[in-house]
């Protein structure tokens, strides 16, 4: 089945996104990871693209390897960032010389140790909605895009973000899929917004928490803020690495619960390559049991 068609199906569905590794190394403790989550038989799984587009040969490389050696339905990532139209379609056509025909399409962000303004390639697309205008031309591509439950840090408000998801479905994209969620209502309210105008299944990013350092400086680079309450329990056991990554289990399990049971399409597990965390969550949720 599709992407979309998984993601409205009665039971949940469930997908992992990783990121790319730096070297050689990294990529064999990815795989290893990719290998251990093939037996949660998830719907598809993701390669991210590092910050600013800085990894697109080794994201582009690990999505065709998924393909080639995994049972695995890969969902490959393309931005826009420092890329020319030609050079996108020539990316979209690697995708495709491998099988592969589900993509996230992506504006980016803009390269760190720039001032934090985007700027379009001068041959470029400038918003993720052209990127999904031109994917869509190239051919039977299935199309997902990103959406932002906490705004996103340009976005002057809730409103607009709502908008330019609409103009993304407009576009041809057939789901979306969300920055990693720490309050259940701040997903809740974008998906019954865009609901209300458009029928495109949102699948909320959750990401159990194994790093206090690593979630805060994550929050701080996507915009996404911790919630006080999920703040207050992992600082009181900072000191413990092991029960970090247990209270992170328990702060993932919760908002799955509740996200699921207010008819979440699925959920979209940010492993950060690492394996243990997501099966527990999981495990927790009965998932195993459904799929």
């Amino acid at each position: 089945m599709s992407i979309p068609t998984d993601l409205r199906a009665e039971r949940p569905s469930v997908s992992f996104e990783f990121f790319p590794p730096k070297d050689d190394a990294g990529e064999a403790v990815l795989m290893d990871a990719i290998r251990r989550l093939e037996r949660a038989r998830p719907d598809f799984v993701s390669i991210t693209y590092g910050a600013g587009g800085s990894s697109q040969d080794r994201t582009v490389h690990v999505t065709e390897r998924i393909a080639r050696e995994t049972t695995l339905t890969p969902l490959a990532h393309l931005t826009c960032v420092g890329a020319s139209v030609a050079q996108l379609r020539n990316v979209v056509g690697q995708y495709a010389a491998v099988g592969i025909r589900n993509i996230l399409a992506l504006r980016g962000d803009p390269p760190r140790g720039g001032d934090g303004t985007w700027v379009a390639h001068p041959d470029g697309l400038s918003h993720a909605d052209e990127l999904v205008r031109l994917i869509r031309s190239l051919g039977d591509f299935t199309v997902g895009v990103a959406a932002f439950p906490d705004v996103h840090p340009e976005s002057p408000d809730f409103e607009h973000d709502v908008e330019v998801l609409i103009r993304k479905a407009d576009a041809g994209a057939e789901f979306a899929v969300t920055q990693m969620v720490f309050d259940a209502s701040t997903y809740l309210r974008l998906r019954d917004a865009v609901a209300a105008r458009r029928d495109l299944p949102i699948t909320p990013g959750l990401m159990p928490v194994t790093n206090v350092k690593q979630i805060a400086r994550m929050s701080e680079l996507m915009g996404t803020p911790l919630p006080e309450a999920v703040v207050s329990r992992l600082a009181a056991v900072e000191g413990d690495p092991e029960a970090v990554r247990q209270v992170g289990v328990e702060i993932a399990t919760e908002l799955a619960e509740a996200m699921l049971a207010e008819g979440a399409p699925g959920l979209h597990f940010i492993t950060m390559n690492r394996s243990t965390a997501t099966l527990q969550v999981y495990e927790n949720l009965g998932l195993t049991a459904a799929r």
